[in-house]
C-alpha cells in the first residue's frame, strides 16, 4: 500500500537506520567449495574482502537489491544473475555491525553449478570480484565471515535434504565422484560404503546407467555409472555423519 501516513504518526520519532543485501553465493570448483567475494574499493574496509552486497534502495525489496548489487559488482552477466535461486539465510541487526550507521542487512545464499567467471574488475564500491576457497576467506570486511560460516551451515544442510549434489556431477557419474560433492561441502571423509548404501536406498536420488562403467585410477573393475534421477528432495534425508562416525 502507498500513501501518506496515517494521521497523527510521526515518521521521524524514530532514529531511521538503512538497510543492505548481502549475498553468500558458493560453488564447487577445482575439487573446493568457494564462494564469490568483492575487494571493496571504498571506506570502511577498503581493501578487503567482503560478500557481494549494498544499500537497498527506497522502491526495492531486499531480493532485488540482492540481485543489482550482484550484477554491479560482480559483472556478471543479467540472465546469470537473474536465474540465481536465492534463499533468505536470516537478519543480522547488531548495533555497531557498520562503522557508518546503523545497518541491518538481510542475508542470502545460494549453492549454485556452473558459475562463469566474474569480471576482472568489480563495479560499484567493488574493485575487484573473484572465487575464492572457503577455507581461505579470511578477515572480511564487517560482520561477514559470521554470515559466511551461517551460510555454509545452510547449503551444507541443503545437501541433506535434496538432491542438489548430482547437479555438481558430470551427466553420467560415479558414486565416487557424488560422494565427493558431499566431502567438499561439508569438509569431512565419508565412509564409502555406507555412503553407497544410503544413496542407492533413497528412492530417486540416481539411476544406474545400463552397461555403463568408468575406469577410475584405482585397482579392480570399472566402476558404475549412474544419473541423476527424478526426484528433488531425499526422504529419508542422507545426513551428514555425527563426530566419530563416517
Amino acid at each position: 500500500m502507498s500513501g501518506a501516513p496515517p494521521a497523527g504518526y510521526d515518521p521521524h520519532a524514530f532514529t531511521p537506520f538503512a538497510v543492505t543485501a548481502d549475498l553468500a553465493v558458493f560453488t564447487v570448483r577445482g575439487g573446493r567449495l568457494q564462494v564469490l567475494l568483492i575487494r571493496r574499493g571504498q571506506e570502511p574496509y577498503a581493501g578487503a574482502w567482503a560478500l557481494p552486497g549494498g544499500f537497498v534502495l527506497p522502491r526495492e525489496s531486499a531480493e532485488t537489491a540482492a540481485r543489482r548489487e550482484l550484477a554491479e559488482e560482480t559483472g556478471l552477466s543479467a540472465p546469470v544473475v537473474a536465474a540465481l535461486h536465492l534463499e533468505q539465510l536470516r537478519t543480522y541487526s547488531e548495533p555497531d555491525r557498520d562503522l557508518r550507521m546503523r545497518v541491518v542487512s538481510v542475508a542470502f545464499t545460494a549453492l549454485v553449478p556452473d558459475m562463469p567467471e566474474p569480471a576482472a574488475e568489480g563495479g560499484g564500491d567493488a574493485a575487484q570480484a573473484r572465487w575464492v576457497p572457503v577455507d581461505e576467506a579470511a578477515d572480511l570486511a564487517f560482520d561477514h565471515a559470521v554470515i559466511l560460516a551461517d551460510a555454509r551451515e545452510r547449503v551444507g544442510s541443503k545437501l541433506e535434504y535434496t538432491c542438489l549434489a548430482t547437479a555438481f556431477c558430470p551427466p553420467e557419474f560415479t558414486l565416487g565422484e557424488l560422494r565427493n560433492v558431499y566431502e567438499t561441502v561439508w569438509a569431512t571423509p565419508l565412509d564409502r560404503p555406507n555412503f553407497r548404501r544410503k544413496v542407492l536406498a533413497t528412492p530417486g536420488f540416481v539411476e544406474a546407467v545400463p552397461g555403463a562403467a568408468r575406469l577410475t585410477g584405482g585397482r579392480g573393475k570399472p566402476a558404475a555409472l549412474y544419473r541423476a534421477g527424478p526426484a528433488t528432495t531425499l526422504h529419508p534425508p542422507l545426513l551428514r555423519p555425527s563426530e566419530g562416525q563416517g
